[in-house]
């Protein structure tokens, strides 16, 4: 059983007895809540009545020989002779106690119970207890000899007689003869005899009787001389299990402890959290707020630019109709004379209207959209989210970067940039646009790259491609279905990028060592029949420069044919260092 289940039984079994029950005085019974009655001790040290524990029910017995067990003779005689030993549950503790054979009745009686029920009585207002040789009157003496209550009329003739009149008395109301009222403890196999002897061998109390019947032959000995040795044993048991108590209540100190600082610190990281939660709240229904005024602005922005751009068509349109109507009346009813006469201010007008530049399309766009994850930087201390987005994007403002859009190397990766603009030539701070680009061969129609797109939500768009055809390549670049500025584009596609397969050297006499055989790909010459170059001879460059083709940058791409292929070149030697 685990610590957890352990645990939540014992909670389970404390519920079972109410808290004012558990809480009794030593005298009363925890089950029936009244004074003991033949109070029977189990051996998890709790005490009740003998009628309470005979009604609680058996928690377990031990199994028998059923129906498919051997069914010998040997096995039917232990089944019908041996009775199963019972055991029960402790109804404080829960512990699962065995019974004697003898059941309830069998275990030991619990005298301390008994003589702190007397002192209880005795205490307590009303009739007391009553005397033990005439069972009359009311017990008001305790002889510790005889160990007997005796009432005031016995209690006169205890003294006459001679064989008791030395013993001394003691009145029950004397604090020591509420100690001293319990009566002698009787030997449950022989009721008449006290039991005052101690048998070593069977380790229980005996009488008189007992030691020459039963315990006959058994070391034995009086109460009163082993009860030094057992009652060492017991201190020295009583000891260490004091330290363990010690121990046990210094942990229950520290988990209370322990308890009680985890109760204080959630109540003060719930306040964090509500101060959090609350300030975050704010913040929000702030930055709510102000986006929310920030949409309002912008209508009254847009609804004003429009209504400014409505009134200028509206007028300019007044005074084109009216030119218009004016031509066509003249025209149309007016005689030559008067034509000859009026055209040249009707002519002046309706040329300058006619140049008139203005707008057909809206000044605005109705592009207002909230981006709910785009970050809005801080409001009230906290970080916020969610921003308005008006302004859109312009295919004839955006703006392509890199060497890839141009030139490219067979099987080699190349890429180009695009960043979108606004119509007032400001970068787009954000992503998401509908981008599309397109590769194709000028000649081989069939021929198409397909590049990769990586959105970088911030305005530009990183596009990668590995063309695998030599030759010249239309790039489309379209945003929002149109082409961007310069677009399409022309990329031509050369060899793949030739790195240097020799040394660059000052001249092959010193980078071989002084070899007649090195050559050099720069064409110089020395005399002495050296066929390399040397510094100041003849087609020396007179800087260093590379052996395999010659020529004197280092970082540059080489001309020459790799080793193999038929060339002149190739008979020239690459000097090794």
């Amino acid at each position: 059983m685990s610590d957890l289940q352990e645990q939540q039984q014992q909670l389970g079994i404390m519920a079972k007895i109410p808290c004012e029950v558990r809480g009794l005085a030593r005298t009363r019974c925890p089950l029936c809540t009244k004074l003991f009655s033949s109070p029977k001790i189990l051996p998890c040290l709790h005490t009740f009545c003998m009628a309470c524990l005979e009604q609680l029910e058996p928690f377990s017995v031990l199994s028998v020989q059923g129906e498919d067990s051997d069914s010998t003779s040997e096995g039917s005689w232990l089944q019908d002779h041996r009775q199963p030993p019972l055991s029960i549950l402790c109804p404080i503790c829960d512990t699962e106690v065995g019974l004697p054979p003898g059941g309830t009745h069998d275990l030991t009686t619990d005298h301390l119970a008994m003589n702190e029920m007397l002192q209880e009585t005795l205490q307590a207002p009303g009739p007391g207890i009553l005397c033990d040789l005439c069972v009359d009157g009311e017990a008001v003496k305790h002889c510790p000899i005889c160990k007997a209550n005796l009432c005031h009329f016995c209690c006169q003739a205890h003294r006459r007689q001679k064989k008791t009149a030395s013993h001394a008395v003691v009145g029950l109301e004397d604090p020591k003869g509420y100690s001293q009222t319990g009566k002698p403890i009787l030997c449950p196999s022989h009721p008449s005899e006290e039991l005052t002897l101690f048998c070593e061998q069977c380790d229980q109390p005996v009488c008189r009787d007992c030691v020459v019947g039963q315990h006959r032959q058994h070391p034995y000995d009086f109460a009163a001389n082993v009860i030094h040795k057992h009652g060492d044993s017991m201190r020295e048991l009583l000891k260490s299990t004091q330290l363990h108590v010690g121990t046990l209540e210094g942990a229950l100190r520290h988990i209370e402890g322990v308890s009680s600082a985890i109760c204080s610190r959630v109540e003060a990281v719930a306040g964090e959290i509500r101060t959090f939660a609350d300030g975050y709240i704010r913040a929000i229904e702030e930055h709510r707020n102000r986006l929310l005024k920030q949409l309002e602005d912008l209508k009254v922005q847009k609804e004003t630019l429009l209504h400014l751009q409505k009134v200028q068509l509206e007028q300019l349109l007044m005074d084109m109709q009216t030119g218009v109507e004016f031509t066509e009346r003249l025209l149309t009813c007016g005689s030559d004379l008067e034509i000859l006469l009026i055209k040249g201010v009707v002519a002046n007008r309706l040329r300058k209207l006619n140049k008139v530049d203005y707008n057909i399309h809206p000044g605005v766009e109705d592009g207002i959209q909230f981006s709910p994850r785009e970050k809005a930087g801080q409001c009230c201390g906290y970080a916020v989210f969610g921003t308005l987005l008006n302004r859109t994007v312009d295919p004839a403002k955006c703006v392509l970067q890199g060497e890839g859009l141009h030139s490219a190397r067979q099987n080699q990766q190349a890429s180009f940039t695009l960043l979108c603009k606004d119509t007032s030539g400001e970068q787009m701070g954000r992503g998401g646009e509908p981008v599309r680009v397109t590769i194709t061969h000028k000649d081989k129609k069939d021929c198409t790259i397909k590049p990769s797109v990586c959105d970088k939500r911030d305005g530009t768009y990183h596009f990668s491609y590995t063309p695998e055809e030599l030759g010249a390549y239309t790039i489309c670049i379209c945003v929002k279905g149109q082409h961007v500025q310069g677009s399409p584009f022309t990329l031509t596609v050369k060899n793949k990028f030739r790195k240097h397969q020799g040394v660059f050297h000052c001249c092959s006499f010193c980078s071989s060592g002084g070899q007649k055989a090195a050559r050099c790909a720069c064409g110089g010459t020395m005399p002495g029949g050296y066929q390399g170059c040397g510094h100041g001879h003849k087609g020396h460059p007179g800087c260093p420069h590379w052996s395999c083709c010659g020529r004197a940058a280092e970082n540059s791409e080489c001309p020459a044919v790799p080793p193999g292929e038929n060339s002149q070149r190739g008979l020239l030697k690459t000097v090794a260092l």
